[in-house]
């Protein structure tokens, strides 16, 4: 205890430890591990875990291991109301006051420790990003617009939606794709919530002392981030085993289970919905043809459409766990900003070595927050100028959005083959054919500022 007491005199207060990582890379065990020695209790930062039930498919820690250390924000969403958001999700965590839950932490002598999980819900507690909870307005003059919840306004289309922002905010029109439609959704929401165009928001938020150009201040200061990765063969088989493992608990009945319940509720509102709510955990898309085959298919067809299911399910969870490592790397050590906190990279490939190879540096590394003994991993300085710049390549007839994105496509087989083609027409019509320029041509530019 008096170990404890010394690391949180050490820690700059308000202080607290977020545990990032790929699914499978253990992330709830070393927050345990931490918390009990460190006297910490944990903060769920997952979407799925929230829900009520279908603690398999979520991954949630065992009751033996909650006993272990307090989590929070666990089981608390009846999982059949779907639609629980980012905005949800911050009005819930300053509903129950998580703000001043931490620092109530500080003052019990606990250390907060954030466990994530879901990207957004992450950024949602270290930055002050997006808008604040209750910041509404009259809606009633945006017109149909402010009529539609954000699934609605998904389901008319990325082309349509896009149209729609244009004319409410031109600006972030600019860098979003026209078929994105859940990111223009999104700022259509925004806008009909707060009256202020979506861009306006964030550039405000830039501008707040400590903002960045990727959102606003730091919510607490000094925070502690360890980054969990692990060599990408190990990990899938890692993924792999857990899949078997989750099946061996009884997975199959509980999407059975819950499937069934679900059915009893939506069926008759025509409303089975993959897209929000629960049914995003990874589980439910991969095992529909199962759940929903016909009670007269064989034995064998049933049989194979689980297979097919398990196969799925392996396959999307190695996916989902590229792309959380892809997020760490891009929203942290790419974030081209001075409002990103240090970030210190474990090693967990060797799990046979974890207390030497994991806890242990990461112990002494909050033993040590001042004058750490290990050096964070070094953020580099990306220049974020017109990076989601809007391009539009009339030879090939597409949208492309992002500076990166274009050069890359200027490069691509079906351009160069467009430009070839171009050139051969302007031949044989006696054009000088100078195919530098008419690369460049073929991109009209929107910059963003």
């Amino acid at each position: 205890m008096a170990a404890a007491t010394r690391v949180l005199q050490k820690v700059m207060s308000p202080s607290l430890v977020v545990i990032l990582g790929a699914t499978g890379t253990g992330k709830s065990k070393l927050a345990i591990e931490i918390g009990k020695r460190l006297n910490g209790e944990i903060i769920s930062a997952d979407s799925m875990q929230v829900y009520k039930g279908l603690d398999i498919i979520t991954n949630k820690v065992t009751e033996e291991e909650q006993a272990q250390c307090l989590h929070h924000m666990i089981s608390f969403v009846d999982p059949l109301v779907s639609g629980y958001t980012v905005v949800d999700f911050r009005n819930k965590a300053l509903l129950t006051s998580l703000i001043s839950y931490i620092e109530d932490m500080h003052r019990r002598q606990k250390l907060p420790i954030i466990v994530g999980g879901t990207n957004y819900y992450i950024e949602s507690i270290l930055w002050k990003v997006l808008i604040d909870p209750g910041q509404g307005s009259d809606t009633e003059s945006k017109g149909d617009v402010a009529s539609k919840s954000k699934a609605e306004l998904e389901k008319l289309g990325g082309p349509e939606l896009h149209r729609w922002l244009k004319e409410v905010d031109p600006d972030m029109a600019a860098i979003l794709h026209p078929h994105d439609a859940r990111k223009i959704a999104r700022s259509l929401q925004v806008f009909m919530d707060t009256g202020v165009p979506h861009s306006r928001l964030l550039e405000e938020q830039r501008g707040q002392d400590g903002g960045g150009c990727l959102g606003g201040p730091l919510r607490f200061q000094n925070p502690c981030i360890f980054w969990l990765h692990c060599k990408t063969n190990a990990l899938d088989e890692r993924l792999d085993k857990r899949v078997d493992q989750m099946l061996s608990l009884g997975l199959i009945d509980e999407l059975k289970d819950f499937h069934q319940r679900f059915n009893e509720k939506k069926i008759k509102e025509n409303s089975q919905d993959y897209q929000h709510g629960i049914f995003q955990s990874i589980g439910f898309k991969e095992f529909h043809q199962y759940l929903t085959a016909s009670e007269n298919i064989s034995q064998e067809e049933r049989d194979k459409l689980k297979i097919e299911g398990i196969e799925s399910l392996k396959q999307v969870t190695r996916r989902y766990a590229r792309k959380q490592n892809k997020w760490v790397r891009n929203r942290f050590l790419k974030r081209p900003a001075s409002n990103v906190p240090p970030v210190y990279g474990l090693d967990v490939t060797d799990v046979t070595n974890w207390e030497t190879t994991v806890l242990t540096p990461a112990l002494e590394i909050l033993d040590c927050l001042q004058k750490p003994s290990a050096q964070p991993i070094r953020a580099e300085g990306v220049e974020p100028r017109n990076k989601r710049s809007h391009h539009m390549c009339d030879l090939c007839d597409k949208v492309i959005i992002g500076d990166l994105e274009w050069t890359a496509h200027q490069k691509s087989k079906n351009h160069l083959y467009q430009v070839r083609k171009r050139r051969k027409a302007e031949q044989a019509s006696d054009q000088d054919p100078n195919p530098t320029e008419h690369q460049n041509v073929t991109d009209r530019q929107v910059p963003v500022l």
